[in-house]
């Protein structure tokens, strides 16, 4: 999820397109949550790991 989000936020940025970069953010900072409580061995939206 993070790295689409940086292709979006890449694609977004070249082709000055505000959508894409909003969207790329949005999942930038969504899989870091998600990347940062599996990390911690916090059951994320009630799974052990999230894949």
């Amino acid at each position: 999820m993070i790295v689409l989000g940086a292709i979006l936020l890449v694609i977004g940025l070249v082709a000055n397109i505000s959508i894409l970069w909003t969207i790329g953010i949005v999942l930038v900072v969504v899989g870091a949550v998600l990347a940062l409580l599996g990390g911690t061995g916090r059951r994320v939206f009630g799974r052990p790991h999230w894949y």
